[in-house]
């Protein structure tokens, strides 16, 4: 089984952190670097500022739980969508950005792999788990626009992540595709199998 987390943000790398138990090999891509500012919000520790975010999410999970994984430090682009993500059983957008979201949800569909996204309102007032079947990248009203910074979401981006990672155990576990919306009364399950 391989799971290709794209993304490795405030969502995906904590959803990806309670994906440890899994009997999957990990696969992280991200072109980013951790920043002080990320800690906050995103799962890594104060030595992996100024590295790669794939690199330092593979790093964490196997030096403090022995998990092994692997980690492309790049931006992922139609020239190498289909390289990265090859072989994958199951691929996780937690991209901050409509493009990114778009450019894998049309490699799913053309390759026919399960696809399940995890995102947070622009206001962050609520967040989605959504398969691809049922999914439409929303517009950016601003390009890049931040949604996780200065933790006052650090509830609900927790609850969203663990939420997500939910849907991929029930995923590998049962089969199981099922959406969800989530804010900080509730997440309540909207569709899916199951």
């Amino acid at each position: 089984m391989r799971i290709v987390f794209c993304g490795v943000g405030a969502i995906g790398s904590t959803a990806a952190l309670l994906c440890r138990n899994l009997d999957a090999t990990r696969v992280f891509i991200d072109f980013d670097r951790v920043e002080s500012k990320n800690l906050l919000s995103q799962a890594y520790v104060k030595p992996s500022v100024g590295k790669n975010k794939a690199e330092a999410l593979k790093l964490q999970l196997h030096n403090l739980h022995g998990v092994k994984a692997e980690s492309f430090g790049v931006r992922l682009t139609r020239d190498n969508v289909e390289a990265l993500c090859k072989g994958a059983d199951l691929l996780v957008d937690a991209f901050d950005n409509q493009d990114s979201r778009q450019l894998l949800s049309d490699h799913a569909r053309k390759t026919g792999t399960p696809l399940v996204h995890g995102a947070v309102s622009a206001d962050g007032t609520f967040g989605l788990v959504r398969w691809d079947e049922r999914f439409t990248p929303d517009t950016e009203d601003t390009q890049g626009q931040a949604t996780c910074e200065g933790g006052e979401h650090l509830p609900l981006l927790g609850l969203l992540a663990a939420t997500l990672a939910r849907a991929v155990q029930d995923f590998l576990k049962h089969g199981v595709k099922r959406d969800a919306f989530v804010n900080l009364n509730a997440v309540t399950p909207v569709a899916g199998q199951g």
